[in-house]
């Protein structure tokens, strides 16, 4: 339930940034912090605003309903009926708007798709997954950048990494994070047999400079010449780079440009998201948060959601959803039916979690 105090305190401090974006004498960082507060509490008090008009008009309905008239107070409690189920559903936005959100949201991301369990289908698998995701960014305006690609002997990918950038784009595909399953008939397989193959996906989100800081001590930079498919050299000269990140152990290896410069340049992009991942994931540790969307091991048995191809089913084992459309899924087209699910599914836990700490501080 939403307090009144805790309106009121929501109204008073949009007040008081109100009237601290008239005082000329405050610098420009303080000026700006304080326009994104305000910008940030507007849609909340508009909606505030709003749930206290409707109230008060239900609460004028009061004694009408309750009058010796039977006309009017028929018409006043079938008025009631219809603020109430407005009222409800004013109070539920608001407590939506007021949640905390996570300060990664607005933030671009680093993609890693790799083949787990299933030889080369499980590369294929990690194919198709890829082109899932980048055809949803397309749809949504983003730009995909290829970073670095290991390409299986037979087609497919062993592991694929890309940078996404655009508006929202971890907010939007946070929970994509996991091992996914494709249950499918392969092109190769003479007796058609449905085979059980799985790929991994990291949706990691890219910090910006002050997020993550990285001391040139700590690291180890190796320079090699790049290797094709079967090893072979592709580069005469010391290309390709590998960064040891020494604190933490964490390596990520890049020769996909002809650049060593380059390749230095994508390998800190990545090494500094895998950094800012694992800094969230032991802050989200600390504070005993369920963190969701472990990537896993990439075993068959572990998985967020199955693809099944002789069905054509798409299932998200987390909220038990399963659609029925895996190539528009696959396409990019409906994948966005399986995002909002579990956004709001996420929602709803959060919103149980606050009601619990109301009923604990007696709110």
């Amino acid at each position: 339930m939403l307090s009144d105090q805790k309106l009121d305190q929501i109204l008073t401090r949009y007040a008081t940034l109100e009237s601290q974006l008239v005082n000329a004498s405050q610098t420009p960082i303080l000026l700006a912090e304080r326009s994104r507060d305000y910008a940030s509490l507007t849609p909340v008090v508009e909606a505030i605003r709003t749930f206290q008009s409707v109230r008060q008009e239900y609460e004028e309905l009061v004694p009408i309903a309750e009058g010796d008239d039977p006309d009017l107070a028929a018409m006043a409690r079938e008025d009631r009926a219809s603020l109430e189920g407005r009222l409800a559903d004013l109070e539920q936005r608001i407590r939506r708007m007021l949640l905390p959100r996570d300060k990664a949201d607005d933030s671009n991301v680093i993609i890693e798709v790799r083949a787990g369990t299933g030889g080369m289908e499980a590369a294929l698998f990690a194919a198709d997954l890829f082109r899932m995701y980048q055809r949803y960014a397309d749809l949504k305006g983003w730009k995909v950048e290829l970073l670095s690609s290991a390409v299986a002997d037979l087609g497919g990918y062993r592991e694929i990494i890309a940078s996404i950038t655009g508006s929202g784009v971890f907010a939007q595909l946070k929970f994509e994070s996991g091992v996914h399953r494709v249950q499918r008939v392969p092109e190769t397989e003479s007796g058609g047999r449905i085979h059980t193959s799985a790929a991994t996906v990291a949706i990691l989100p890219e910090p910006k400079d002050v997020d993550i800081v990285i001391d040139d001590k700590d690291l180890r930079v190796d320079v090699y010449r790049a290797s094709g498919p079967g090893g072979q050299s592709v580069n005469t000269t010391d290309s390709a780079v590998r960064i040891t990140h020494l604190p933490t152990g964490i390596t990520v290896t890049q020769q996909d440009e002809k650049s060593q410069h380059k390749n230095r340049a994508k390998a800190m992009k990545v090494l500094r998201a895998r950094l800012y991942e694992t800094e969230r994931a032991r802050q989200a540790n600390e504070r005993a948060a369920d963190r969701r969307g472990q990537v896993g091991s990439g075993d068959r048995s572990e998985r967020v959601r199955t693809y099944n191809f002789p069905q054509g089913r798409v299932t998200d084992h987390r909220i038990n959803l399963t659609l029925h459309k895996l190539q528009r899924i696959l396409g990019g087209d409906d994948l966005d039916e399986l995002i909002n699910a579990l956004i709001m599914d996420d929602e709803a836990g959060r919103l149980a979690a606050a009601d619990e700490a109301d009923v604990d501080n007696g709110s």
